[in-house]
């Protein structure tokens, strides 16, 4: 694809980032990859692997060649005793879930986007979630992989034959991952850093701890790929070691008075029977507290209050009864804003957990028009949360951004915080650069927390990787990507980055097109549900495409070639069947503007014979 329309519909991800690609090419399988990667070396240019681009720092963008994923990767085997399933990169993560659900069994992985993140990004970037933490991510239940290197060679770690081959022809990679490995563990210092760093959630930069965790170069190889944001090679299969589906779950909302007492709750939690403990500070609860399933008691909690969603898992009922009466014992001793109450019920505990995973697109469909929603993702040691929680709600203050709101992992440390921004003024960049510095100098200096623990680093955080890790490591870091794709072709810019600036460009406009779809943030959860996808656009797309049309039109500029394209590609072949909408977490229907549109086309003839 080169038309201008296309490629600038794939020139967005769920970032705030936007980078038009000057081509896109659709890949089926490992040959094409291959043919692609060998006409790149060739010309010298630069290529980003996309998958699903729910990815949130800018990891899915290229202002060069952008390479997709056709429908021909969404092949999967489970083994005979389900402790093993391997996925190709266009498998969903629900989809590898449901395929699983009847074995007990489910992937270990469990972004909130799972429902559209394919695995091909979710290992690329060791996207976690609620549940995983840092032993059930896929650094930790990586089986083996089947990846494709810059120039075109084809390693099974699966396959003993593939490794003795690999060996034979790549055997200065191995030695040369063998030796940074010995460097990194002689070098005391630099290795009781690594070690230090991934006692919490950590997806900064690229995984060290591979050099560290094992000796065999092609574990190491197969182990830096995950997190690797697309920089090392190309994911072309992946075996999961499976993780238990316990048939029994309890859901609880536990609503505090105060943020301090909620976050005292989690330290106390974290050897609990627990497998998942949300926080949410009293704006996030304010942005959700109308929606379907949350409590009414909601409404009455005071302005300080917080709460603790809260999740247990057994085998048996009776087993999951005694959890819940030890999370019972733990939360005794503090004062509830309503009585403790879980509930085993589907629906219920469903519509808590949804609504928790929709926070994000909630809080940026009731932005202001034109301003872009900014999630970012840090961790901090749990016992130090509380602490570090009420300091980042300091430097909303400070800063000027009192809408932000506090939501995440609790157990792991792992907080996210969303803010609304206007990339559309100077001095409002400035602002937002201004809070950013001083948001990574407070994780780092006061906390030594990690800057990313599971979005991945992206272009967003791709400067501060030297503040977080230091520059022995990213001097390692650096020694890992010459070794792996020594014309840095693939992802520039992504993970290390020389530019401190490199996060304050290429920001997306998200001008006024319809109040039908303003509040849509491009997070990309409604792709799989569209018929069209792939045929032409995908609502997201529609939407990015009609943006861009209306603010050309707005500012004077040509838009006759834009809307042409879009007379096929955004209306003609848009089903309108409303289906995007049952994705979507603020429930926008593309298909109604896409009516309007039609609409205005028709002339007063045929909308008076309609």
């Amino acid at each position: 694809m080169t038309d201008p329309l296309r490629c600038l519909a794939w020139g967005s991800d769920a970032s705030f980032y936007r980078l038009v690609p000057q081509l896109v090419i659709v890949v089926e399988n490992e040959s094409e990859v291959q043919r692609v990667l060998a006409l790149c070396a060739e010309l010298s240019a630069p290529l980003t692997f996309r998958a699903a681009g729910t990815s949130l720092s800018g990891q899915a963008l290229s202002d060069s060649v952008l390479v997709l994923l056709g429908d021909d990767w969404q092949r999967m085997r489970v083994s005979a005793d389900a402790a093993v399933i391997h996925l190709q990169p266009g498998v969903i993560g629900s989809a590898a879930n449901r395929r699983l659900a009847p074995l007990g069994r489910k992937i270990g992985p469990d972004p909130a986007s799972i429902d559209a993140a394919m695995i091909g990004g979710i290992a690329a970037n060791n996207a976690s979630g609620m549940c995983c933490g840092t032993v059930e991510n896929s650094y930790r239940t990586l089986a083996g992989m089947r990846v494709v290197l810059t120039d075109g060679a084809v390693l099974d770690s699966r396959d003993a034959d593939s490794r003795a081959a690999f060996a034979q022809t790549h055997g200065a990679l191995l030695q040369g991952l063998a030796e940074l490995s010995r460097q990194t563990r002689d070098d005391s210092s630099l290795s009781q850093r690594i070690r230090h760093k991934y006692r919490l959630k950590n997806t900064t930069g690229y995984g060290l701890n591979a050099l560290l965790d094992f000796d065999d170069p092609v574990d190491i190889l197969t182990h830096l790929m995950i997190g690797s944001e697309g920089t090392l090679g190309f994911i072309s299969e992946i075996s999961y070691h499976t993780v238990p589906e316990h048939p029994h779950k309890a859901s609880a909302l536990v609503l505090f008075h105060d943020l301090q007492a909620a976050c005292q709750a989690v330290t106390l939690l974290k050897p609990a029977p627990v497998v998942a403990v949300e926080l949410l500070d009293r704006a996030s609860l304010r942005a959700v507290q109308n929606k379907p399933g949350m409590p009414a008691s909601l409404l009455d909690l005071g302005a300080e209050g917080a709460a603790l969603l809260i999740e247990t898992r057994a085998e048996t009922a009776a087993a999951l009864g005694v959890k819940v009466h030890a999370i019972g014992a733990v939360l005794a001793g503090f004062e509830l804003a309503q009585p403790l109450h879980f509930t085993s019920d589907v629906t219920e505990s469903t519509a808590l957990w949804n609504v928790r995973k929709g926070i994000f697109p909630a809080v940026g469909a009731v932005r202001p028009t034109g301003t872009t929603v900014i999630i970012e993702d840090v961790a901090f040691p749990v016992e130090r949360l509380a602490e570090a929680t009420l300091e980042l709600q300091a430097l909303f203050q400070r800063f000027g951004y009192p809408e932000a709101i506090v939501y995440g992992h609790a157990l792991e440390g792992n907080l996210h915080f969303v803010f609304t921004q206007d990339f559309g003024k100077p001095e409002e960049v400035q602002r937002y650069s201004e809070f950013m510095d001083a948001v990574c100098q407070m994780v780092v200096q006061r906390y030594d927390g990690s800057l990313k623990a599971e979005h991945g680093t992206g272009r967003n955080m791709a400067p501060y990787v030297e503040l977080e890790w230091g520059a022995p490591a990213v001097a390692l870091m650096r020694r890992i990507k010459d070794l792996f794709d020594p014309k840095g072709l693939l992802n520039p810019g992504v993970i290390l980055n020389a530019d401190p600036q490199a996060h304050l460009k290429n920001l997306k406009p998200l001008p006024s097109a319809d109040v039908l779809v303003d509040k849509c943030i491009e997070c990309g959860f409604c792709e799989p549900k569209c018929p069209s996808r792939g045929l032409t656009l995908s609502p997201r797309q529609r939407i990015v495409g009609w943006r861009e049309i209306s603010r050309r039109e707005a500012a004077g500029e040509e838009s006759q070639a834009l809307r042409a394209a879009y007379d096929y590609q955004g209306i003609q072949t848009c089903a309108a069947c409303g289906l995007c909408a049952t994705a979507c977490p603020v429930g926008i229907e593309t298909g109604l503007l896409i009516k309007a549109l039609r609409g205005r086309q028709a002339g007063p003839l045929a909308r008076r014979v309609a």
